[in-house]
């Protein structure tokens, strides 16, 4: 049913104690000066975000308004709408015989007076100055569009504000989507960020403390500033302490709901997010689920692929995807049009609720495998774009879909079927874990894996190459038990890449050690046994460098010949990496033979060649620390020079793009 003004119960709003807008500054400005200058505003969002909130408050706020007076009304029925009720309820509100907003039939002939709207009796309307708000209309949208339109046509004075999940798809309308809280406070300052001062203001009770406020903070990223979650997890603080809370959210936030008056969709996230659902048609609720199953953002392609069959067609997933980011349960990250065409991300609530959709009719395994043959996709295509020269094209790969591959191989820990697939994926993205300092994810990763897949197979002998490699600087024990396992099987298989990354990584080890020639040794060994492009692994030319590099504090002479042959290696010139770690190598000499400056030009241009898009790979640290060590007039240890540009698990994670 509608409502004309008033409320029907204390609404949950991004409001504070007083009742004034929390964060919704910049929204509230633009809005008032959308109202000012245009008749037709829509307020559009997902679940939760405060169209309502808004709508409410700003109408009053705009200085010398062009309306006399505010009409209110409001759908706040949890069901589907009966169609005319909204022209039954604006006729009663507006004072006026509003005529039904369903399609009339074509009339031939109509004379000039027939098509005068909008008459009480035989008086014409008076056009007074209004401002009709009509909140939540999406029960009744079509019929909404419609009464709106002819409205704007016949009461010139008459300007009109809708909330609603989509826009209304009028030519005159301004569109206006309110974003998600802030969780940061701007420029640092104390206190958090408006997310964390409306939870604050709704938390009982009080909260205050450094350490509460940062669980707080984790608490409304985890909500993703959604202003609805956030009210409904602060109702929660009378019933669970804070850690507890935020554990219980980091597993699901759908069962967030609070005991207050008021329509049944804001009382419950669940509830809210379940409305938006039922607005959907039977392909897009589908599409909704299947989509789920993807952990971060994703391309149309690979939501064509994972949704396609079951009652929903390849071409009809695309209109599906656009019509759900119209509704605010995708979020659009790249627009159509683009280049690698649309990306859509969805919220963790929309995400939970198509997940618990998926499992309701039984679709969750299939979904599962097919992201799982996705992901096995995206590893591969990654892996040849490494091999073949594009590296930085590859390291994109894999940050589109970084969440996914995750998702994908923790979901085989628990399923044995999978393990040998993602295990797969692991080693072909070796160049993750190892060059871009996720070398403690990727041995965890493979040491779980292992025991679940064939012991034999040629993948398990390179994954346990490479966990040996990402073993070798924190858990040397480890790293020489996978290798005695490895060893003979790659023997017994005749593959000469993992014979010589075995060498390679012993290398590392007696390198660990302080035995800089042993380890100079086993590289010089590594990369005459690997051969050329051979995938999975670094090529020769590395543990070449890894070689000069070692014997730099001992031998400088042997050092620069290593260098040098690294440098001349073939097909160094198409691997950005491994030119990398030679170039440091190479003015590691330089530095070791007392030429600085020309040292700290090597080093200076190596790291104009690193993409600024990209995390750092493994060397570039290196390089900038002799950079520094050279300007400061520091002298280095050989060690340290080694395993900085070597080891991938000195290596810190670097979350943000290098500079």
């Amino acid at each position: 049913m509608w409502a004309s003004g008033g409320d029907d119960g204390p609404p949950l709003s991004p409001g504070g104690a007083d009742g004034e807008l929390i964060g919704r500054e910049r929204e509230a400005a633009d809005l008032r000066l959308l109202l000012a200058r245009h008749r037709l505003v829509t307020l559009a969002g997902g679940a939760g975000v405060g169209k309502s909130a808004l709508a409410a408050a700003v109408p009053g706020t705009v200085p010398d308004p062009p309306w006399e007076r505010v009409v209110r009304l409001r759908w706040i029925g949890d069901g589907t709408a009966v169609d005319g009720s909204l022209s039954a309820a604006a006729s009663q509100a507006l004072g006026i015989a509003c005529p039904s907003a369903r399609p009339e039939p074509e009339v031939s002939s109509r004379t000039t007076d027939q098509a005068a709207p909008f008459t009480a009796g035989e008086t014409p309307l008076h056009p007074l100055p209004v401002l009709l708000l009509l909140d939540g209309v999406d029960a009744v949208h079509g019929e909404c569009v419609r009464l709106v339109q002819r409205l704007l046509t016949a009461v010139p004075a008459l300007r009109v504000l809708v909330t609603s999940r989509r826009p209304l798809g009028l030519g005159a309308e301004q569109v206006l989507r309110p974003g998600p809280l802030a969780v940061d406070s701007p420029e640092g300052a104390p206190g958090g960020g408006p997310a964390v001062e409306l939870f604050v203001a709704r938390a009982r009770p009080s909260i205050g403390t450094d350490s509460d406020l940062r669980t707080v903070a984790g608490i409304c990223a985890a909500l993703d500033g959604n202003p609805l979650a956030i009210e409904l997890a602060a109702h929660q603080t009378t019933r669970h302490p804070l850690a507890e809370l935020a554990e219980l959210i980091a597993h699901g936030q759908c069962w967030l709901d609070a005991p207050v008056p008021g329509r049944r969709r804001k009382r419950s996230l669940r509830d809210s997010v379940g409305a938006g659902y039922e607005l959907c048609e039977r392909a897009e609720r589908m599409v909704w689920a299947r989509v789920s199953m993807f952990a971060g953002a994703f391309a149309e392609d690979a939501a064509v692929f994972l949704c396609a069959g079951g009652g929903v067609e390849p071409v009809r997933v695309p209109a599906a995807l656009a019509r759900l980011a119209a509704l605010g349960v995708l979020e659009p990250v790249e627009p159509a049009g683009g280049v690698r065409g649309p990306r859509y991300r969805m919220n963790r609530a929309a995400r939970e609720f198509g997940l618990d959709r998926l499992r309701a009719v039984g679709e969750f395994a299939v979904a599962a495998e097919r992201r799982m043959v996705h992901c096995r996709s995206v590893a591969t295509v990654a892996g040849e774009l490494w091999d073949r020269g594009d590296q930085s094209g590859a390291a994109r790969v894999v940050l589109d879909d970084e969440a996914d591959v995750t998702a994908m191989i923790r979901h085989a820990f628990s399923q044995p079927a999978h393990a040998e697939t993602a295990l797969e994926a692991v080693v072909r993205l070796w160049f993750w874990w190892v060059v871009y300092g996720r070398g403690t994810e990727g041995r965890s990763y493979v040491l779980r894996l292992l025991p679940l897949c064939e012991p034999e197979g040629p993948a398990a002998v390179r994954a346990r190459v490479l966990a040996a490699w990402l073993c070798a600087a924190e858990d040397p024990d480890t790293a020489r038990t996978l290798l005695g396992h490895a060893w003979p099987r790659a023997v017994r298989l005749g593959d000469a890449a993992s014979v010589g990354r075995i060498s390679h990584v012993e290398g590392l080890l007696a390198l660990r050690e302080g035995d800089p020639l042993t380890a100079a040794r086993h590289f010089e060994a590594a990369a005459e046994v690997v051969p050329a492009g051979a995938p999975d692994g670094p090529p020769g030319a590395v543990s070449r460098a890894a070689a000069a590099i070692a014997l730099a504090g001992r031998d400088p002479g042997a050092a620069r010949r290593a260098a040098r042959r690294a440098l001349a290696a073939p097909g160094i010139r198409d691997d950005a990496w491994a030119r990398l770690v030679a170039r440091h190598a190479r003015a590691l000499v330089d530095r070791r033979l007392g030429r600085t400056a020309r040292a700290r030009q090597r080093a200076r241009r190596a790291l104009a060649g690193l993409d600024a898009g990209l995390p750092e790979p493994l060397g570039g640290r290196a390089l900038r620390q002799l950079v520094t060590d050279i300007e400061r007039g520091r002298a280095g240890s050989a060690r340290d020079d080694a395993s900085s540009s070597c080891s991938p698990t000195s290596h810190p994670r670097i979350q943000k793009p290098c500079r």
